[in-house]
């Protein structure tokens, strides 16, 4: 009797949980956003960041970041879907001079997190010039630090990179990063993932992990920025030094990432 109440305690967890949850043994589900309800992201989990529309944002990038426009960031079917468009936005207020239009949503102000197991399932667009990122950062960047939980050049559409930023590597051009190969980013959805914990951050695609940075010996706030809150940003950006270095192919728009959740863990 007493195996088959534990067994039932275990089926009432994992289903709390999520019934697919991949988190390693000692984690629980501390925040979640399945996209299973209503047409525009929740207000109460996301903001649409904007601020650089005005002045153009980071890396030569391309694209205009919406707020709160169903043409670029809409829950259908239950994903979330961030599409970018080739389009003239030139009436608006913050317009830029921008040629494309996308969504950057993120959890600032609304939930951070220190230490966890990320997951977020994502299928990806291919269209070349784009660069999906999942990825969080911490305040004051790069003081707080950011770790890339996944970044695809969409001209490459079957090479994911993870990274991990610091002060120092910022400051030396020197990220502790590598890359995966994945089947089928864009018809099929992957589980992009990391574990950051007191000593490492460790990038994983599906539940396989393909790089760790650890905590270095006698590590300052320069080389271990990872003990203080960061928020999840979701985005597409447009071109750019890095994405933009085979042209933007404008025939391939528009071009989607949809996500079909966010799950956030912690012991």
């Amino acid at each position: 009797m007493k195996s088959a109440i534990l067994s039932l305690a275990a089926m009432l967890a994992a289903f709390s949980a999520g019934a697919d949850a991949k988190a390693p043994a000692g984690y629980h589900l501390v925040w979640s956003d399945e996209f299973d309800a209503g047409t525009r992201p929740d207000a109460a989990k996301w903001r649409y960041d904007t601020w650089r529309n005005k002045d153009g944002w980071w890396n030569n990038e391309a694209q205009y970041y919406s707020g709160n426009r169903p043409e670029n960031a809409r829950i259908e079917n239950g994903h979330l879907v961030i599409e970018v468009r080739r389009e003239d936005l030139s009436a608006l207020p913050d317009f830029g001079g921008q040629k494309y239009s996308s969504a950057r949503l993120i959890t600032d102000g609304k939930a951070q997190w220190t230490y966890g197991f990320f997951e977020i399932r994502a299928k990806l667009p291919c269209n070349r010039g784009g660069w999906p990122a999942i990825w969080l950062v911490g305040p004051n960047w790069p003081k707080g630090g950011e770790i890339d939980i996944m970044e695809q050049l969409s001209f490459d559409p079957s090479t994911v990179y993870g990274t991990a930023h610091t002060p120092d590597s910022v400051a030396h051009h020197t990220p502790s990063g590598d890359k995966t190969t994945i089947s089928e980013p864009c018809t099929a959805f992957h589980d992009y993932q990391v574990e950051w914990t007191q000593d490492a951050v460790t990038f994983m695609v599906d539940g396989r992990a393909y790089h760790t940075y650890r905590k270095p010996d006698n590590a300052t706030a320069e080389t271990w920025p990872f003990d203080t809150p960061e928020y999840l940003l979701l985005n597409v950006a447009m071109g750019g030094g890095w994405a933009g270095q085979k042209g933007i192919d404008d025939d391939a728009l528009p071009a989607h990432m949809e996500v079909d959740y966010v799950r956030v863990y912690q012991r």
